[in-house]
């Protein structure tokens, strides 16, 4: 006969021996197999769906004002100066007598000069009246006629080396600082004052040679100047016809009016130089653009994770760059948390 305490005691022990076993076979079922990993959860970023628009084509630089015209003035003979007829800051006219070297000893030669020219064409005369009467030789004649032109010869160059002793304005302009005074000696070499021409002006500077087949005679300019805070537009007229090797830039010049006088040479201007309008440019905003040890990349979501493409960049705006290959029209680019991520990454992209 069985004890009936025993017999209890045995039948609660393998009811919790039961329930133990289920309660394991239960853990096994719901728990993930060993190895295997939860699905990454999308990042969510900002983006914008790549459409062509249009682009007024600009380039930015910057460049330097020149006179149109400028020289240093200096004498052509040495001497001492007697007149100076122009006024330090003054506007000049073409062809004014701007300083006068002393010349009284050709004025006296040339006054000889011009008196032997009278007698020799007096005496030329006589023997052209004889010639034709056959008075005279044709070689006598001839000696009479050559003498003449000698002396008129001689009367040119005495003129010209006069003139050397002038110093006139080759072109309207604006004369400099003065370095000499009346009565003070002049060499070849010594520098008299310097002209300007300050209207039109001159604008030197440069663009990447990557616009050397964009550009034109004729395109306008625009540029600006930080001291005046005024604006100013011309055109470009001349190119340099070969790229600078060593900046792996193209040289160009424009021109543009200067009545006001606002603007002196030597001035430092931004310029923005206006070529053909694009019309399909594909823009991205500048963040998006990645710079990389060979180039340039952007983030892009394709089938719901990340790409990374390279891309070659061309116009930039203040907030845009335009994207002229590696991307096409349709193209989700990914404008935020790009830090953050890798290629093959699930995003998920609101698109702005």
């Amino acid at each position: 006969m069985i004890d009936g305490r025993a017999g209890h005691s045995a039948f609660a022990a393998a009811i919790i021996v039961t329930s133990m076993m289920l309660s394991a076979c239960g853990s096994k079922v719901n728990d993930p197999p060993p190895g295997a990993t939860a699905a990454a959860e999308p990042m969510s970023v900002s983006g914008i769906v790549v459409r062509p628009a249009p682009l007024e084509n600009v380039v930015r630089s910057s460049g330097t004002v020149m006179a149109s015209e400028s020289v240093d003035l200096v004498a052509e003979s040495a001497g001492r100066v007697e007149t100076i007829a122009f006024h330090e800051g003054g506007h000049v006219a073409k062809n004014q007598l701007l300083v006068k070297i002393n010349d009284e000893d050709l004025q006296a030669q040339l006054r000889k000069t011009t008196l032997q020219i009278q007698l020799a064409s007096d005496q030329e005369g006589r023997q052209k009246q004889l010639f034709d009467k056959s008075a005279v030789s044709r070689e006598q004649y001839d000696i009479a006629l050559n003498l003449v032109n000698t002396l008129k010869a001689d009367r040119d160059n005495l003129v010209a080396s006069i003139r050397k002793r002038e110093v006139r304005a080759p072109f309207d302009g604006v004369a400099g600082l003065r370095y000499v005074s009346e009565g003070g000696y002049v060499t070849q070499s010594t520098r008299i004052a310097s002209l300007q021409k300050l209207n039109p002006l001159k604008v030197d500077f440069a663009v990447p040679e990557k616009y050397a087949g964009q550009v034109s005679v004729g395109d306008l300019v625009d540029f600006s100047s930080d001291q005046t805070k005024l604006r100013f537009t011309g055109e470009l007229y001349a190119i340099e016809p070969k790229i600078d090797p060593s900046m792996g830039t193209l040289q160009l010049r424009a021109i543009c009016g200067n009545s006001a006088g606002k603007l002196l040479p030597g001035a430092f201007v931004h310029i923005e130089l206006r070529l053909r309008r694009i019309e399909d440019a594909l823009m991205v905003p500048t963040q998006a653009v990645i710079p990389v040890f060979k180039g340039q990349t952007v983030l892009l979501r394709r089938k719901g994770v990340v790409v990374s493409v390279p891309v070659r960049t061309g116009m930039r705006t203040a907030t845009s760059v335009q994207i002229t290959d590696g991307i096409t029209a349709g193209d989700t680019v990914i404008t935020t948390g790009i830090l953050q991520l890798r290629p093959g990454v699930p995003v998920l992209v609101t698109v702005q």
